[in-house]
C-alpha cells in the first residue's frame, strides 16, 4: 500500500502532462489552419502542407485524450448493468473490467512498439517538411504505458462504485452553503 501512494501521484502528473499536450496538439493544429486561412485571405492561393500538417497531431490528441478520460472514470462503462448486480458481484465486475482495461493496454504497447519500429515511411508534408512516422505511431505505446500506470488508481477508474443519492444530496448541500454565504 505504501507503494500504492507515490504511483498515483505519479499517475495524477502524467495525467496533467497529457492534459497540457492534448492542448498544445489542438492549439498547434489551430495556429496551422489559422495560418492557412489568413495566407489565402491574403494571397488567394493556398498553402499545401497545412491539413497534411495539421492532421499529423491528430492520433496525439485521440489516444492521449484516451488516456485522460480514463483517468477520470470517462471511459464506456455499462453502469446500470453493473449496478443491477449484488454488492459482491459488482467487485467481480469491476476487477474483471479493469483486467480487461489492463489487457487492452498491454497490447497498445507490445503492438504499438512493434508498429513503431516498423514506421520506416516519412510523412512528406512538402518538399521541406518531411515528418518521420516515428512521430506518430510512438503515441500508441505512450498511451498503453499511461493507461498501465493509471491502473493504480484500482476502482477508482471506475463509476460502479459511486453512490447516486449521496452525490446528489453531498451537491445539494453544497449549494445551500453557497447561498447562504
Amino acid at each position: 500500500m505504501q507503494l500504492l501512494k507515490p504511483l498515483r501521484r505519479l499517475s495524477d502528473a502524467v495525467n496533467q502532462v497529457a492534459i497540457v499536450a492534448c492542448v498544445a496538439c489542438v492549439l498547434i493544429m489551430l495556429g496551422i489552419s489559422f495560418t492557412a486561412f489568413l495566407y489565402k485571405l491574403a494571397t488567394g492561393s493556398t498553402l499545401s502542407w497545412t491539413y497534411s500538417l495539421a492532421r499529423l497531431f491528430l492520433p496525439w490528441i485521440g489516444f492521449l485524450s484516451m488516456t485522460i478520460s480514463l483517468r477520470y472514470g470517462e471511459h464506456v462503462a455499462m453502469t446500470l448493468l453493473v449496478r443491477s448486480l449484488p454488492r459482491a458481484l459488482i467487485t467481480v465486475a469491476a476487477g474483471l473490467c479493469l483486467g480487461v482495461i489492463a489487457l487492452f493496454a498491454l497490447m497498445l504497447v507490445w503492438y504499438g512498439w512493434g508498429y513503431f519500429q516498423g514506421a520506416t515511411q516519412v510523412y512528406m508534408v512538402s518538399d521541406q517538411i518531411q515528418i518521420p512516422a516515428k512521430f506518430t505511431a510512438i503515441v500508441i505505446p505512450i498511451s498503453g504505458v499511461i493507461i498501465l500506470l493509471h491502473l493504480v488508481q484500482g476502482f477508482d477508474l471506475l463509476e460502479h462504485f459511486i453512490d447516486d443519492d449521496s452525490l446528489i444530496e453531498g451537491l445539494i448541500d453544497a449549494n445551500d452553503l453557497e447561498e447562504r454565504s
